[in-house]
Protein backbone atom coordinates (compact mmCIF):
# COMPACT_ATOMS: atom_id res chain seq x y z
CA UNK A 1 0.00 0.00 0.00
CA UNK A 2 1.30 3.51 -0.91
CA UNK A 3 2.55 5.75 1.83
CA UNK A 4 -0.11 7.98 3.52
CA UNK A 5 -0.88 10.78 5.12
CA UNK A 6 -3.40 12.14 7.14
CA UNK A 7 -6.07 14.30 6.27
CA UNK A 8 -6.24 17.60 7.98
CA UNK A 9 -8.24 19.57 5.89
CA UNK A 10 -12.01 20.06 5.06
CA UNK A 11 -12.89 18.84 1.31
CA UNK A 12 -14.70 21.47 -0.37
CA UNK A 13 -17.73 21.13 -2.48
CA UNK A 14 -17.79 20.08 -5.96
CA UNK A 15 -18.59 23.61 -7.26
CA UNK A 16 -15.00 24.31 -6.10
CA UNK A 17 -12.99 21.58 -7.04
CA UNK A 18 -14.08 22.24 -10.34
CA UNK A 19 -13.12 25.86 -9.81
CA UNK A 20 -9.84 25.36 -8.41
CA UNK A 21 -9.13 22.88 -11.48
CA UNK A 22 -9.72 25.93 -14.10
CA UNK A 23 -7.75 28.30 -12.03
CA UNK A 24 -5.04 25.85 -11.47
CA UNK A 25 -4.82 25.64 -15.33
CA UNK A 26 -5.30 29.41 -15.99
CA UNK A 27 -1.79 29.96 -13.24
CA UNK A 28 0.12 28.03 -15.09
CA UNK A 29 -0.41 28.81 -18.48
CA UNK A 30 2.49 30.84 -20.03
CA UNK A 31 5.19 29.09 -17.41
CA UNK A 32 6.57 26.07 -19.37
CA UNK A 33 6.39 23.29 -17.45
CA UNK A 34 3.71 20.49 -18.71
CA UNK A 35 0.16 20.47 -17.22
CA UNK A 36 -3.24 18.62 -17.78
CA UNK A 37 -5.32 20.03 -20.84
CA UNK A 38 -8.23 20.93 -19.38
CA UNK A 39 -10.94 23.88 -21.48
CA UNK A 40 -12.90 26.31 -19.93
CA UNK A 41 -15.55 24.38 -21.66
CA UNK A 42 -14.83 21.01 -20.37
CA UNK A 43 -14.41 22.55 -16.75
CA UNK A 44 -17.89 24.20 -16.88
CA UNK A 45 -19.78 21.15 -18.06
CA UNK A 46 -18.05 19.33 -15.25
CA UNK A 47 -19.23 21.95 -12.79
CA UNK A 48 -22.58 20.89 -10.16
CA UNK A 49 -23.65 22.95 -7.96
CA UNK A 50 -24.10 19.82 -6.02
CA UNK A 51 -22.23 16.46 -6.51
CA UNK A 52 -23.74 13.20 -7.22
CA UNK A 53 -23.37 11.02 -4.32
CA UNK A 54 -22.74 6.77 -4.74
CA UNK A 55 -22.77 4.23 -1.75
CA UNK A 56 -21.52 0.77 -2.18
CA UNK A 57 -22.84 -0.72 1.06
CA UNK A 58 -21.64 -4.49 1.44
CA UNK A 59 -22.44 -6.85 4.32
CA UNK A 60 -20.93 -8.17 7.41
CA UNK A 61 -17.76 -6.73 6.78
CA UNK A 62 -14.47 -6.20 8.88
CA UNK A 63 -11.39 -4.42 7.94
CA UNK A 64 -10.37 -7.20 5.62
CA UNK A 65 -9.24 -5.81 2.58
CA UNK A 66 -5.14 -4.80 1.10
CA UNK A 67 -5.92 -1.18 1.96
CA UNK A 68 -6.75 -1.51 5.72
CA UNK A 69 -3.37 -4.26 6.19
CA UNK A 70 -4.92 -7.35 5.45
CA UNK A 71 -3.62 -8.97 1.89
CA UNK A 72 -5.34 -12.14 2.03
CA UNK A 73 -7.32 -11.61 -0.84
CA UNK A 74 -6.89 -9.22 -4.04
CA UNK A 75 -9.62 -6.75 -4.60
CA UNK A 76 -8.76 -4.60 -7.06
CA UNK A 77 -11.10 -2.45 -7.79
CA UNK A 78 -11.16 -1.42 -3.74
CA UNK A 79 -7.75 -1.27 -4.11
CA UNK A 80 -7.92 1.26 -6.81
CA UNK A 81 -10.67 3.34 -5.12
CA UNK A 82 -8.44 3.27 -2.41
CA UNK A 83 -5.23 4.52 -4.20
CA UNK A 84 -7.82 7.33 -5.54
CA UNK A 85 -9.92 8.25 -2.41
CA UNK A 86 -9.25 8.62 0.95
CA UNK A 87 -9.04 5.73 4.07
CA UNK A 88 -10.63 5.57 7.30
CA UNK A 89 -10.02 3.14 9.45
CA UNK A 90 -11.98 4.58 12.70
CA UNK A 91 -15.99 3.62 11.18
CA UNK A 92 -18.07 2.11 13.81
CA UNK A 93 -21.40 0.62 13.33
CA UNK A 94 -24.53 1.62 15.89
CA UNK A 95 -24.67 -2.75 16.11
CA UNK A 96 -23.25 -5.23 15.35
CA UNK A 97 -25.57 -5.94 13.38
CA UNK A 98 -27.30 -4.95 10.22
CA UNK A 99 -31.09 -3.69 10.72
CA UNK A 100 -30.35 -1.60 13.65
CA UNK A 101 -27.24 -0.07 11.97
CA UNK A 102 -28.97 0.75 9.12
CA UNK A 103 -31.43 2.40 11.24
CA UNK A 104 -28.93 4.74 12.72
CA UNK A 105 -27.85 5.60 9.06
CA UNK A 106 -31.12 6.02 7.05
CA UNK A 107 -32.06 8.93 10.06
CA UNK A 108 -29.05 10.19 11.81
CA UNK A 109 -30.28 8.88 15.01
CA UNK A 110 -28.85 6.10 17.58
CA UNK A 111 -31.49 2.77 17.44
CA UNK A 112 -31.85 2.80 21.41
CA UNK A 113 -32.99 5.98 21.26
CA UNK A 114 -35.87 5.48 18.47
CA UNK A 115 -36.68 1.64 19.53
CA UNK A 116 -35.15 0.41 16.67
CA UNK A 117 -32.63 -1.58 18.94
CA UNK A 118 -33.58 -5.23 19.01
CA UNK A 119 -32.77 -7.45 15.67
CA UNK A 120 -35.26 -7.33 14.36
CA UNK A 121 -38.63 -5.43 15.73
CA UNK A 122 -41.22 -7.25 13.41
CA UNK A 123 -39.72 -10.89 13.70
CA UNK A 124 -39.58 -13.66 16.54
CA UNK A 125 -43.06 -12.73 17.29
CA UNK A 126 -43.62 -17.05 18.09
CA UNK A 127 -40.77 -17.02 20.19
CA UNK A 128 -40.36 -13.89 22.36
CA UNK A 129 -44.43 -13.48 22.66
CA UNK A 130 -44.40 -9.71 21.88
CA UNK A 131 -46.80 -8.23 18.59
CA UNK A 132 -44.38 -7.14 16.16
CA UNK A 133 -43.53 -3.26 15.59
CA UNK A 134 -41.38 -0.79 14.09
CA UNK A 135 -39.10 1.93 16.05
CA UNK A 136 -40.72 5.05 16.37
CA UNK A 137 -38.26 8.54 16.21
CA UNK A 138 -40.00 12.01 16.60
CA UNK A 139 -42.56 13.51 14.11
CA UNK A 140 -39.42 15.84 12.93
CA UNK A 141 -37.48 12.72 12.11
CA UNK A 142 -37.21 12.04 8.28
CA UNK A 143 -35.05 9.59 6.37
CA UNK A 144 -32.13 10.88 4.93
CA UNK A 145 -33.18 10.12 1.09
CA UNK A 146 -36.21 12.14 1.70
CA UNK A 147 -34.85 15.52 2.79
CA UNK A 148 -32.31 14.67 -0.74
CA UNK A 149 -35.66 14.01 -2.75
CA UNK A 150 -36.85 17.58 -1.52
CA UNK A 151 -33.68 18.92 -1.98
CA UNK A 152 -33.75 17.97 -6.09
CA UNK A 153 -32.08 14.72 -5.72
CA UNK A 154 -32.80 11.85 -7.64
CA UNK A 155 -32.46 9.06 -5.14
CA UNK A 156 -32.44 4.93 -5.21
CA UNK A 157 -31.64 2.03 -3.55
CA UNK A 158 -30.84 -1.57 -4.79
CA UNK A 159 -32.03 -3.05 -3.09
CA UNK A 160 -31.58 -3.87 0.78
CA UNK A 161 -33.57 -1.52 3.19
CA UNK A 162 -33.89 -3.62 6.55
CA UNK A 163 -34.26 -0.36 8.87
CA UNK A 164 -36.54 -1.32 11.45
CA UNK A 165 -39.47 0.31 10.00
CA UNK A 166 -41.00 0.33 6.80
CA UNK A 167 -39.82 3.43 4.37
CA UNK A 168 -42.43 5.72 3.81
CA UNK A 169 -43.47 6.01 0.24
CA UNK A 170 -42.01 9.04 -0.42
CA UNK A 171 -38.41 7.63 0.88
CA UNK A 172 -37.20 7.21 -2.51
CA UNK A 173 -37.30 7.09 -6.34
CA UNK A 174 -36.80 3.44 -6.60
CA UNK A 175 -36.01 0.94 -4.41
CA UNK A 176 -36.03 -1.90 -6.31
CA UNK A 177 -33.62 -4.51 -8.10
CA UNK A 178 -33.76 -2.24 -10.88
CA UNK A 179 -33.13 0.78 -8.96
CA UNK A 180 -29.92 3.00 -10.72
CA UNK A 181 -29.51 6.19 -11.53
CA UNK A 182 -29.69 5.91 -15.35
CA UNK A 183 -33.34 6.24 -14.88
CA UNK A 184 -32.77 9.94 -13.07
CA UNK A 185 -33.99 13.17 -15.05
CA UNK A 186 -32.19 15.11 -17.10
CA UNK A 187 -29.09 16.43 -15.68
CA UNK A 188 -30.57 15.66 -12.09
CA UNK A 189 -28.25 15.36 -9.06
CA UNK A 190 -28.58 11.74 -7.86
CA UNK A 191 -27.59 10.08 -4.55
CA UNK A 192 -27.46 6.41 -5.47
CA UNK A 193 -27.43 3.13 -2.80
CA UNK A 194 -26.00 -0.38 -4.36
CA UNK A 195 -26.13 -3.12 -1.79
CA UNK A 196 -23.89 -6.24 -2.38
CA UNK A 197 -25.16 -8.98 -0.21
CA UNK A 198 -22.46 -12.12 -1.16
CA UNK A 199 -20.51 -11.20 2.34
CA UNK A 200 -23.56 -11.90 4.68
CA UNK A 201 -22.82 -14.63 7.31
CA UNK A 202 -25.24 -16.61 5.31
CA UNK A 203 -22.81 -17.04 2.49
CA UNK A 204 -20.95 -19.37 4.71
CA UNK A 205 -23.23 -21.72 4.85
CA UNK A 206 -25.65 -21.40 1.63
CA UNK A 207 -23.39 -23.13 0.24
CA UNK A 208 -21.04 -20.73 -0.99
CA UNK A 209 -22.55 -17.27 -0.72
CA UNK A 210 -22.69 -16.29 -4.21
CA UNK A 211 -26.34 -15.48 -5.43
CA UNK A 212 -27.64 -15.52 -8.29
CA UNK A 213 -29.47 -11.99 -8.16
CA UNK A 214 -26.05 -10.51 -7.49
CA UNK A 215 -25.77 -10.46 -11.35
CA UNK A 216 -28.23 -7.35 -10.91
CA UNK A 217 -25.28 -5.50 -10.61
CA UNK A 218 -23.85 -6.01 -13.47
CA UNK A 219 -27.09 -5.05 -15.76
CA UNK A 220 -27.90 -2.62 -13.53
CA UNK A 221 -31.00 -0.38 -14.76
CA UNK A 222 -32.01 -3.12 -17.54
CA UNK A 223 -35.20 -3.51 -17.19
CA UNK A 224 -35.34 -6.19 -19.18
CA UNK A 225 -33.16 -8.30 -17.83
CA UNK A 226 -34.64 -11.46 -15.96
CA UNK A 227 -32.02 -12.87 -13.23
CA UNK A 228 -32.11 -16.70 -13.05
CA UNK A 229 -34.19 -18.27 -10.82
CA UNK A 230 -31.79 -20.84 -9.11
CA UNK A 231 -31.32 -18.84 -5.90
CA UNK A 232 -27.77 -19.80 -4.75
CA UNK A 233 -25.13 -21.58 -6.62
CA UNK A 234 -23.43 -24.61 -5.84
CA UNK A 235 -19.80 -25.13 -4.97
CA UNK A 236 -18.85 -26.86 -8.12
CA UNK A 237 -20.38 -23.36 -10.15
CA UNK A 238 -18.80 -20.38 -7.69
CA UNK A 239 -15.93 -18.78 -8.76
CA UNK A 240 -12.47 -19.12 -6.65
CA UNK A 241 -10.78 -16.44 -6.05
CA UNK A 242 -8.23 -17.70 -4.12
CA UNK A 243 -6.85 -21.12 -2.90
CA UNK A 244 -8.84 -23.34 -0.26
CA UNK A 245 -5.36 -24.05 1.14
CA UNK A 246 -4.32 -20.44 1.90
CA UNK A 247 -3.09 -19.34 4.95
CA UNK A 248 -5.45 -17.73 6.77
CA UNK A 249 -5.25 -15.02 9.86
CA UNK A 250 -7.08 -17.10 11.69
CA UNK A 251 -8.04 -14.58 15.28
CA UNK A 252 -7.33 -16.14 18.55
CA UNK A 253 -10.71 -16.53 19.40
CA UNK A 254 -11.30 -19.34 16.85
CA UNK A 255 -9.87 -22.76 16.53
CA UNK A 256 -7.59 -23.14 13.92
CA UNK A 257 -9.18 -26.22 12.63
CA UNK A 258 -9.84 -27.43 9.08
CA UNK A 259 -13.75 -26.09 9.65
CA UNK A 260 -12.67 -22.57 10.77
CA UNK A 261 -10.26 -22.82 7.43
CA UNK A 262 -12.55 -23.38 5.32
CA UNK A 263 -15.25 -20.45 6.78
CA UNK A 264 -12.44 -18.29 6.35
CA UNK A 265 -11.98 -19.48 2.35
CA UNK A 266 -15.55 -19.17 2.27
CA UNK A 267 -15.30 -14.94 3.60
CA UNK A 268 -12.70 -13.95 1.64
CA UNK A 269 -13.84 -15.80 -1.70
CA UNK A 270 -17.04 -13.91 -1.32
CA UNK A 271 -15.49 -10.41 -0.60
CA UNK A 272 -13.39 -11.39 -4.24
CA UNK A 273 -16.67 -11.67 -5.46
CA UNK A 274 -18.07 -8.75 -4.16
CA UNK A 275 -14.95 -6.47 -5.31
CA UNK A 276 -15.91 -7.77 -8.99
CA UNK A 277 -19.82 -6.25 -8.59
CA UNK A 278 -18.63 -3.09 -7.49
CA UNK A 279 -16.10 -3.02 -10.12
CA UNK A 280 -19.45 -3.35 -12.29
CA UNK A 281 -20.78 -0.43 -10.58
CA UNK A 282 -17.49 2.09 -10.87
CA UNK A 283 -17.36 0.54 -14.70
CA UNK A 284 -20.79 2.05 -15.08
CA UNK A 285 -20.07 5.44 -13.35
CA UNK A 286 -17.47 5.87 -15.62
CA UNK A 287 -19.10 4.88 -18.95
CA UNK A 288 -21.83 7.44 -18.20
CA UNK A 289 -19.38 10.69 -17.92
CA UNK A 290 -20.06 10.67 -14.21
CA UNK A 291 -16.91 9.71 -12.39
CA UNK A 292 -15.50 13.35 -11.53
CA UNK A 293 -18.92 14.48 -11.06
CA UNK A 294 -19.48 11.77 -8.27
CA UNK A 295 -18.49 11.65 -4.06
CA UNK A 296 -18.35 7.73 -4.03
CA UNK A 297 -18.47 5.81 -0.62
CA UNK A 298 -17.64 2.14 0.27
CA UNK A 299 -18.69 0.40 3.55
CA UNK A 300 -20.02 -2.19 5.66
CA UNK A 301 -22.97 -2.20 7.45
CA UNK A 302 -21.10 -3.86 10.61
CA UNK A 303 -18.07 -5.77 11.57
CA UNK A 304 -17.34 -9.50 10.37
CA UNK A 305 -19.71 -12.45 9.80
CA UNK A 306 -18.02 -14.79 11.92
CA UNK A 307 -19.16 -16.48 15.86
CA UNK A 308 -17.84 -13.42 18.10
CA UNK A 309 -17.89 -11.17 15.46
CA UNK A 310 -21.69 -10.21 14.15
CA UNK A 311 -23.90 -8.99 16.85
CA UNK A 312 -21.27 -8.25 19.46
CA UNK A 313 -19.91 -4.92 20.47
CA UNK A 314 -16.15 -5.38 20.48
CA UNK A 315 -14.39 -3.92 17.49
CA UNK A 316 -14.61 -7.16 15.19
CA UNK A 317 -18.55 -7.00 15.52
CA UNK A 318 -18.57 -3.05 15.33
CA UNK A 319 -15.39 -1.44 12.79
CA UNK A 320 -15.79 -1.83 9.22
CA UNK A 321 -13.72 -0.47 6.01
CA UNK A 322 -14.77 3.17 4.84
CA UNK A 323 -13.37 4.71 1.68
CA UNK A 324 -14.21 7.79 0.03
CA UNK A 325 -13.20 9.06 -3.31
CA UNK A 326 -13.28 12.70 -4.21
CA UNK A 327 -13.56 13.86 -7.97
CA UNK A 328 -10.55 14.73 -9.56
CA UNK A 329 -7.92 13.30 -7.41
CA UNK A 330 -8.83 15.22 -4.17
CA UNK A 331 -6.76 13.70 -1.07
CA UNK A 332 -5.90 11.03 -3.32
CA UNK A 333 -4.19 8.00 -1.60
CA UNK A 334 -4.54 9.91 2.26
CA UNK A 335 -5.75 8.47 5.56
CA UNK A 336 -8.20 10.28 8.16
CA UNK A 337 -8.12 8.65 11.31
CA UNK A 338 -10.81 10.57 13.05
CA UNK A 339 -13.30 8.41 14.88
CA UNK A 340 -16.88 8.29 12.71
CA UNK A 341 -20.23 6.59 14.10
CA UNK A 342 -22.77 5.86 11.70
CA UNK A 343 -24.94 8.34 12.40
CA UNK A 344 -22.76 10.99 11.11
CA UNK A 345 -23.11 9.48 7.87
CA UNK A 346 -26.83 11.18 7.19
CA UNK A 347 -26.00 15.10 8.31
CA UNK A 348 -22.29 14.57 6.21
CA UNK A 349 -24.40 13.66 3.21
CA UNK A 350 -26.69 16.75 3.57
CA UNK A 351 -23.43 18.65 4.25
CA UNK A 352 -21.60 17.47 1.17
CA UNK A 353 -24.98 18.30 -0.68
CA UNK A 354 -24.50 22.41 0.79
CA UNK A 355 -27.70 21.75 3.18
CA UNK A 356 -27.47 22.19 7.12
CA UNK A 357 -27.77 19.33 9.17
CA UNK A 358 -31.01 18.62 10.98
CA UNK A 359 -31.28 19.55 14.56
CA UNK A 360 -32.57 16.18 15.39
CA UNK A 361 -29.97 14.15 14.14
CA UNK A 362 -27.17 12.88 17.13
CA UNK A 363 -24.53 12.93 14.71
CA UNK A 364 -22.45 15.37 13.04
CA UNK A 365 -21.01 16.08 9.67
CA UNK A 366 -17.67 15.20 9.12
CA UNK A 367 -17.12 16.65 5.67
CA UNK A 368 -18.44 19.23 3.82
CA UNK A 369 -19.82 22.74 3.96
CA UNK A 370 -21.19 22.32 7.43
CA UNK A 371 -18.57 19.36 8.93
CA UNK A 372 -18.47 19.76 12.75
CA UNK A 373 -15.75 22.15 14.32
CA UNK A 374 -14.53 19.56 16.43
CA UNK A 375 -13.47 15.87 15.52
CA UNK A 376 -15.80 13.36 17.28
CA UNK A 377 -13.70 11.80 21.15
CA UNK A 378 -16.18 9.02 21.37
CA UNK A 379 -17.97 6.33 19.51
CA UNK A 380 -21.13 4.42 21.39
CA UNK A 381 -22.69 0.90 20.78
CA UNK A 382 -26.01 -0.98 21.85
CA UNK A 383 -26.84 -4.47 21.62
CA UNK A 384 -30.11 -5.83 22.80
CA UNK A 385 -32.63 -8.92 21.61
CA UNK A 386 -31.43 -11.01 18.88
CA UNK A 387 -33.73 -12.99 16.99
CA UNK A 388 -35.14 -14.95 19.98
CA UNK A 389 -32.46 -13.81 22.62
CA UNK A 390 -32.03 -10.92 24.59
CA UNK A 391 -28.86 -9.50 26.42
CA UNK A 392 -28.59 -5.69 27.29
CA UNK A 393 -25.14 -4.47 26.86
CA UNK A 394 -23.69 -0.93 25.88
CA UNK A 395 -20.27 0.43 25.54
CA UNK A 396 -18.46 3.60 24.59
CA UNK A 397 -14.79 3.95 22.47
CA UNK A 398 -12.42 6.72 22.19
CA UNK A 399 -9.70 5.92 19.96
CA UNK A 400 -7.52 3.60 22.70
CA UNK A 401 -10.11 2.48 25.69
CA UNK A 402 -13.16 0.53 25.11
CA UNK A 403 -15.48 0.41 27.95
CA UNK A 404 -18.74 -1.73 28.22
CA UNK A 405 -21.54 -2.16 30.42
CA UNK A 406 -23.02 -5.40 30.72
CA UNK A 407 -26.26 -4.95 32.47
CA UNK A 408 -27.16 -8.70 32.65
CA UNK A 409 -23.83 -10.04 34.64
CA UNK A 410 -25.60 -12.85 35.64
CA UNK A 411 -26.15 -14.08 31.71
CA UNK A 412 -23.12 -15.75 29.61
CA UNK A 413 -22.12 -14.12 26.84
CA UNK A 414 -22.99 -16.50 23.64
CA UNK A 415 -26.70 -16.60 22.73
CA UNK A 416 -27.68 -19.84 21.20
CA UNK A 417 -28.95 -17.94 17.78
CA UNK A 418 -30.52 -20.72 15.64
CA UNK A 419 -29.49 -18.75 12.52
CA UNK A 420 -26.03 -18.43 13.47
CA UNK A 421 -25.66 -22.09 14.55
CA UNK A 422 -25.83 -22.88 10.51
CA UNK A 423 -22.19 -21.34 10.38
CA UNK A 424 -19.72 -24.49 9.85
CA UNK A 425 -17.69 -22.67 12.43
CA UNK A 426 -20.06 -22.29 15.15
CA UNK A 427 -20.83 -25.73 14.93
CA UNK A 428 -17.54 -26.56 15.59
CA UNK A 429 -16.65 -24.08 18.03
CA UNK A 430 -19.92 -25.73 19.75
CA UNK A 431 -18.66 -29.73 18.96
CA UNK A 432 -14.99 -28.53 20.68
CA UNK A 433 -16.80 -27.34 23.78
CA UNK A 434 -18.39 -29.91 24.56
CA UNK A 435 -15.83 -32.02 24.12
CA UNK A 436 -13.37 -29.51 26.38
CA UNK A 437 -10.77 -28.69 23.60
CA UNK A 438 -11.11 -25.29 23.44
CA UNK A 439 -8.06 -23.01 24.70
CA UNK A 440 -8.77 -20.76 27.83
CA UNK A 441 -9.41 -17.53 25.16
CA UNK A 442 -12.02 -19.46 22.50
CA UNK A 443 -13.61 -21.04 25.87
CA UNK A 444 -13.70 -17.57 27.03
CA UNK A 445 -16.91 -16.59 24.95
CA UNK A 446 -19.14 -19.48 26.86
CA UNK A 447 -18.63 -18.48 30.27
CA UNK A 448 -22.00 -18.57 32.13
CA UNK A 449 -22.00 -15.14 33.37
CA UNK A 450 -19.82 -12.24 33.03
CA UNK A 451 -18.65 -9.21 34.62
CA UNK A 452 -20.72 -5.72 35.51
CA UNK A 453 -17.84 -3.81 33.54
CA UNK A 454 -15.34 -4.34 31.24
CA UNK A 455 -12.66 -2.08 29.75
CA UNK A 456 -10.06 -2.88 26.87
CA UNK A 457 -6.88 -1.27 25.38
CA UNK A 458 -8.27 -1.49 21.81
CA UNK A 459 -4.34 -0.57 20.96
CA UNK A 460 -2.73 -3.49 22.48
CA UNK A 461 -5.69 -5.92 22.39
CA UNK A 462 -7.48 -5.13 19.41
CA UNK A 463 -9.47 -8.61 19.81
CA UNK A 464 -10.45 -7.23 23.19
CA UNK A 465 -9.13 -10.58 25.58
CA UNK A 466 -8.17 -8.42 28.75
CA UNK A 467 -10.29 -6.81 30.69
CA UNK A 468 -8.50 -3.92 32.65
CA UNK A 469 -11.42 -3.30 34.53
CA UNK A 470 -10.59 -4.39 38.06
CA UNK A 471 -6.74 -2.73 37.44
CA UNK A 472 -5.98 -0.17 39.67
CA UNK A 473 -4.22 1.32 37.00
CA UNK A 474 -7.03 2.19 34.89
CA UNK A 475 -9.16 3.84 37.27
CA UNK A 476 -9.05 6.95 35.57
CA UNK A 477 -9.75 5.87 32.57
CA UNK A 478 -12.56 3.96 33.94
CA UNK A 479 -14.38 6.75 35.62
CA UNK A 480 -14.26 8.61 32.41
CA UNK A 481 -15.38 6.03 29.89
CA UNK A 482 -18.69 5.57 32.79
CA UNK A 483 -19.60 9.18 33.21
CA UNK A 484 -19.53 9.29 29.12
CA UNK A 485 -21.88 6.65 28.91
CA UNK A 486 -24.28 8.02 31.44
CA UNK A 487 -24.06 11.17 29.62
CA UNK A 488 -25.12 9.60 26.07
CA UNK A 489 -27.85 7.63 27.62
CA UNK A 490 -29.60 10.64 29.21
CA UNK A 491 -28.82 12.56 26.56
CA UNK A 492 -30.67 10.33 24.09
CA UNK A 493 -33.19 9.19 26.45
CA UNK A 494 -32.00 5.40 26.46
CA UNK A 495 -33.01 3.33 29.33
CA UNK A 496 -31.29 0.15 29.09
CA UNK A 497 -33.61 -1.32 31.91
CA UNK A 498 -36.58 -1.05 29.88
CA UNK A 499 -38.42 -4.35 28.97
CA UNK A 500 -39.23 -4.56 24.89
CA UNK A 501 -42.85 -5.08 26.24
CA UNK A 502 -43.12 -1.29 27.79
CA UNK A 503 -40.73 -0.19 25.20
CA UNK A 504 -43.29 -1.23 22.71
CA UNK A 505 -46.19 0.29 24.89
CA UNK A 506 -44.12 3.64 24.93
CA UNK A 507 -43.55 4.42 21.16
CA UNK A 508 -47.49 3.47 20.60
CA UNK A 509 -48.05 6.24 22.85
CA UNK A 510 -49.61 3.78 25.57
CA UNK A 511 -52.30 1.79 23.23
CA UNK A 512 -51.41 -1.73 22.28
CA UNK A 513 -52.00 -1.60 18.71
CA UNK A 514 -49.42 -0.08 16.46
CA UNK A 515 -50.38 3.73 15.42
CA UNK A 516 -51.79 4.74 11.75
CA UNK A 517 -51.20 7.82 9.92
CA UNK A 518 -54.10 9.76 9.57
CA UNK A 519 -55.97 9.90 6.14
CA UNK A 520 -54.84 12.98 4.04
CA UNK A 521 -56.79 15.98 3.84
CA UNK A 522 -56.73 17.28 0.42
CA UNK A 523 -58.37 20.65 -1.01
CA UNK A 524 -58.66 21.43 -4.49
CA UNK A 525 -59.63 25.36 -5.20
CA UNK A 526 -59.38 26.53 -8.93
CA UNK A 527 -57.21 23.74 -9.87
CA UNK A 528 -54.72 24.51 -7.33
CA UNK A 529 -54.04 21.33 -4.50
CA UNK A 530 -53.35 21.70 -1.00
CA UNK A 531 -52.60 18.56 1.29
CA UNK A 532 -52.53 17.92 4.91
CA UNK A 533 -52.81 15.33 7.31
CA UNK A 534 -53.71 15.37 10.93
CA UNK A 535 -50.67 13.10 11.94
CA UNK A 536 -47.97 15.46 13.00
CA UNK A 537 -44.58 14.92 10.88
CA UNK A 538 -46.32 12.66 8.58
CA UNK A 539 -44.59 12.42 5.08
CA UNK A 540 -47.06 13.32 2.60
CA UNK A 541 -47.04 11.90 -1.25
CA UNK A 542 -48.70 12.11 -4.15
CA UNK A 543 -48.98 10.72 -7.92
CA UNK A 544 -50.97 12.93 -10.88
CA UNK A 545 -52.89 10.29 -13.02
CA UNK A 546 -54.55 9.99 -15.97
CA UNK A 547 -57.26 7.22 -16.72
CA UNK A 548 -55.04 5.41 -19.87
CA UNK A 549 -51.30 6.00 -18.40
CA UNK A 550 -49.24 3.45 -16.38
CA UNK A 551 -49.37 3.97 -13.08
CA UNK A 552 -46.21 6.43 -12.95
CA UNK A 553 -43.80 6.38 -10.39
CA UNK A 554 -42.47 7.36 -7.93
CA UNK A 555 -45.01 9.49 -4.90
CA UNK A 556 -43.29 13.39 -5.19
CA UNK A 557 -43.09 14.36 -2.05
CA UNK A 558 -45.50 17.22 -1.10
CA UNK A 559 -44.18 20.59 0.04
CA UNK A 560 -46.76 22.88 -1.06
CA UNK A 561 -49.68 23.75 -3.03
CA UNK A 562 -49.47 22.56 -6.85
CA UNK A 563 -51.52 23.20 -9.93
CA UNK A 564 -53.81 20.48 -11.27
CA UNK A 565 -53.75 20.47 -14.87
CA UNK A 566 -56.79 19.77 -16.64
CA UNK A 567 -57.92 15.83 -16.67
CA UNK A 568 -55.51 14.55 -14.39
CA UNK A 569 -56.29 13.05 -11.29
CA UNK A 570 -54.45 12.99 -8.14
CA UNK A 571 -53.14 10.22 -5.67
CA UNK A 572 -51.99 10.85 -1.94
CA UNK A 573 -51.00 9.02 0.63
CA UNK A 574 -49.44 9.99 4.11
CA UNK A 575 -46.83 7.91 6.28
CA UNK A 576 -45.20 8.89 9.08
CA UNK A 577 -42.18 6.86 10.41
CA UNK A 578 -43.34 3.95 12.68
CA UNK A 579 -46.51 4.14 11.70
CA UNK A 580 -48.69 2.63 9.66
CA UNK A 581 -49.42 4.24 6.14
CA UNK A 582 -52.78 5.87 5.34
CA UNK A 583 -55.14 4.94 2.85
CA UNK A 584 -55.10 6.16 -0.15
CA UNK A 585 -57.37 9.37 -1.36
CA UNK A 586 -57.78 9.64 -5.17
CA UNK A 587 -59.11 13.02 -6.17
CA UNK A 588 -59.97 14.36 -9.95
Amino acid sequence: MKERIKLTRQIPSLRWINALMLLTLLSSCGQGKESTVVDTATAESQEMDRPNILWLVTEDMGPYIAAFGDSTIQTPNLSRLAAEGVIYPNLYSTSGVCAPSRAAIATGMYPSSIGANHMRVSSYTDVTGLDAYEAVPGPEVKMISEWLRMDGYYCTNNYKEDYQFKAPETAWDESSTYAHWRNRGADQPFFAVFNFTNTHESGLFEPYGFRNIETRHYHSGDRDYVWPKKGNMTEEETPVHLPKDTEFPIPPYLPNTEVVRRDMWKMYNNIAEMDKQVGAILDQLEEDGLLENTIIFFYGDHGGPMPRQKRLIYDSGLNTPLIIRFPNGQHAGTEDDQLISFIDFAPTLLSLADEAPKDYMQGKAFLGEYKASKERKYIHAAADRFDGFTDVIRAVRDKKFKYIRNYRPEQGYYLPIVYREKIPTMEEMLRLRDAGKLNSTQEHWFLQNKPAEELFDCSTDPHELHNLAEDPAYSEKLDELRAEMDRWLQEIGDDPTVPEEDLITKLWNGKDTQPKTAKPDVQVEDHKVSISSATPGASIGYRMVQAEEKMPQPWTVYQGPFDLPEGKEIMVVAHRIGYKSSQVVKVK
